[in-house]
């Protein structure tokens, strides 16, 4: 059996193709090495999908967010090797992932975004190039945790429409207190910041709503995709639930600066189970 895993910071998506060619698929909780420990994600990973079939596993395809170093490759190795001791493990970043779902052996630009972004310059089988990804803190332009960090500040700073705020007050139990304490004292504040971009989607008709996307999306084309060579005569792919249902403003967004805009997909999971089927 062979075992394909997409993890992102809120989610993960697997699939297992069997000895018949059948697939099977599952969602559990995402990981990231940056803001877990090797004996956290065991722990997430006493999932009953997964303690099933640990038997049987003899190849595992992990593609995962955090997973650029070989020490955080080791860490979710590691992790993965406490359930499965047997199965021949490899561990790849969600670039690749990206890549790969979108472009396949094609050249191009593959982005994810999502809770967190990312880019990079593929060549159709390598990546060639990619920009600095520091996280929720530091980067992570366009993605969920970005505009949710802005659509907070605005709420606490009282810099929202009133009509968008008196809606968030009728929807949420928000104040400042029980902002701080989730961004600040709570495990996964990216993930926190990024619950909001349901509510962000639902009401994007309202021009505030809809300039809260659109300028985070300028934002990442600045910092990623126009420092790539050549950039405007390459397809630019995304991944990513907030790049899919907000594509579009992205589209939108793209089009003004002279960007071309090809495949927009929620998730890589089934690009990337094509993939490894062929290499069967």
């Amino acid at each position: 059996m062979i075992l394909i895993a997409d993890s992102g910071a809120s989610k993960t998506d697997w699939r297992l193709i069997n000895d018949s060619g059948e697939i099977g698929q599952h969602r559990g909780i995402g990981f990231n090495p940056n803001y877990q420990t090797a004996a956290e994600m065991i722990t997430e990973l006493q999932d009953d999908f997964l303690l099933d079939i640990r038997a049987d596993v003899e190849t595992i395809h992990y593609y995962g967010a955090g997973c650029t170093s070989s020490k955080n490759r080791q860490q979710v190795e590691n992790a993965l090797r406490s359930l499965f001791k047997h199965a021949e493990i490899n561990i790849d970043h969600d670039l690749m992932a990206a890549a790969r779902a979108t472009c396949g052996s094609n050249a191009g630009i593959a982005c994810i975004l999502g809770t967190g972004s990312n880019s990079c310059d593929y060549d159709g089988e390598l990546i060639i190039d990619k920009r600095p990804a520091p996280g929720y803190i530091l980067g992570d332009e366009g993605s969920g945790a970005y505009i949710g960090r802005k659509f907070l500040a605005d709420f606490i700073h009282e810099e929202m429409p009133k009509k968008v705020r008196e809606k968030v007050l009728d929807t949420f139990a928000l104040d400042n207190e029980v902002i701080i304490e989730n961004v600040y004292q709570r495990p996964f504040p990216g993930r926190y910041m990024a619950s909001f971009c349901r509510f962000i989607t639902e009401n994007k008709n309202d021009p505030y709503c809809y300039m809260l996307y659109y300028e985070a999306f300028q934002e990442f084309f600045k910092k990623h995709i126009m420092k790539y060579d050549g950039y405007k005569n390459k397809p630019v792919n995304f991944v990513g639930s907030i790049a899919f249902y907000n594509s579009d403003i992205l589209r939108s967004a793209a089009y003004d600066v002279d960007i071309t805009v090809n495949l927009i997909i929620e998730g890589p999971i089934a690009g990337l189970t094509l993939y490894h089927q062929k290499k069967l």
